[in-house]
Protein backbone atom coordinates (compact mmCIF):
# COMPACT_ATOMS: atom_id res chain seq x y z
CA UNK A 1 0.00 0.00 0.00
CA UNK A 2 1.40 3.59 -0.37
CA UNK A 3 0.95 5.75 2.30
CA UNK A 4 1.48 9.75 2.32
CA UNK A 5 3.23 10.81 5.77
CA UNK A 6 2.94 14.81 6.92
CA UNK A 7 5.94 15.35 9.27
CA UNK A 8 6.22 18.82 11.52
CA UNK A 9 9.56 19.21 13.03
CA UNK A 10 9.99 21.58 15.74
CA UNK A 11 12.58 23.32 18.17
CA UNK A 12 12.33 22.16 21.90
CA UNK A 13 10.57 24.80 23.87
CA UNK A 14 13.69 25.08 26.13
CA UNK A 15 15.80 26.14 23.64
CA UNK A 16 16.27 29.36 21.96
CA UNK A 17 14.98 29.68 18.51
CA UNK A 18 17.27 32.70 16.60
CA UNK A 19 14.96 32.39 13.48
CA UNK A 20 11.74 32.32 15.56
CA UNK A 21 13.36 35.55 17.40
CA UNK A 22 14.54 37.48 14.26
CA UNK A 23 10.85 36.93 13.04
CA UNK A 24 8.97 38.00 15.98
CA UNK A 25 11.10 41.14 16.28
CA UNK A 26 10.43 42.06 12.96
CA UNK A 27 6.73 41.47 13.30
CA UNK A 28 6.47 45.49 14.59
CA UNK A 29 8.23 46.64 11.31
CA UNK A 30 5.75 45.17 9.42
CA UNK A 31 2.47 46.50 11.58
CA UNK A 32 2.01 42.89 13.07
CA UNK A 33 2.98 44.15 16.98
CA UNK A 34 0.77 41.56 18.18
CA UNK A 35 2.39 38.60 16.90
CA UNK A 36 5.09 37.20 19.33
CA UNK A 37 7.01 34.12 20.39
CA UNK A 38 7.17 32.90 16.67
CA UNK A 39 8.77 29.49 16.46
CA UNK A 40 10.36 27.95 13.49
CA UNK A 41 10.28 24.69 12.37
CA UNK A 42 10.19 22.36 9.10
CA UNK A 43 7.41 20.24 7.40
CA UNK A 44 8.19 17.44 5.88
CA UNK A 45 6.24 15.11 3.02
CA UNK A 46 6.91 12.36 2.27
CA UNK A 47 5.18 8.75 0.23
CA UNK A 48 5.90 6.13 1.26
CA UNK A 49 5.12 1.56 0.57
CA UNK A 50 4.12 -0.51 3.27
CA UNK A 51 2.29 -3.39 4.19
CA UNK A 52 0.10 -1.68 6.82
CA UNK A 53 -0.37 1.86 8.83
CA UNK A 54 1.36 0.30 11.29
CA UNK A 55 4.32 -0.65 9.48
CA UNK A 56 4.21 3.24 7.57
CA UNK A 57 4.12 4.40 10.82
CA UNK A 58 7.12 2.66 12.65
CA UNK A 59 9.45 3.65 8.98
CA UNK A 60 8.07 7.28 9.43
CA UNK A 61 9.38 7.23 13.41
CA UNK A 62 12.55 5.49 12.70
CA UNK A 63 12.94 8.24 9.61
CA UNK A 64 12.37 11.00 12.07
CA UNK A 65 14.65 9.34 15.19
CA UNK A 66 17.91 8.59 12.84
CA UNK A 67 17.68 11.81 9.51
CA UNK A 68 14.92 14.11 9.68
CA UNK A 69 14.68 15.42 13.51
CA UNK A 70 17.91 15.95 15.60
CA UNK A 71 16.34 14.86 18.96
CA UNK A 72 18.73 16.63 20.86
CA UNK A 73 17.63 19.58 19.55
CA UNK A 74 14.07 18.68 18.44
CA UNK A 75 10.82 17.21 18.41
CA UNK A 76 8.75 15.69 15.93
CA UNK A 77 4.79 14.60 15.50
CA UNK A 78 3.73 12.93 12.44
CA UNK A 79 0.50 11.99 10.41
CA UNK A 80 0.19 8.99 8.30
CA UNK A 81 -2.69 8.70 5.63
CA UNK A 82 -3.22 6.03 2.55
CA UNK A 83 -3.58 7.17 -0.61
Amino acid sequence: MKFKAEIDVMPHAALLDPQGKAVSGSMVNVGLATIHDVRIGKHISMELEAANETEAKEIVDTACKKLLANLIMESYKFEVKAI
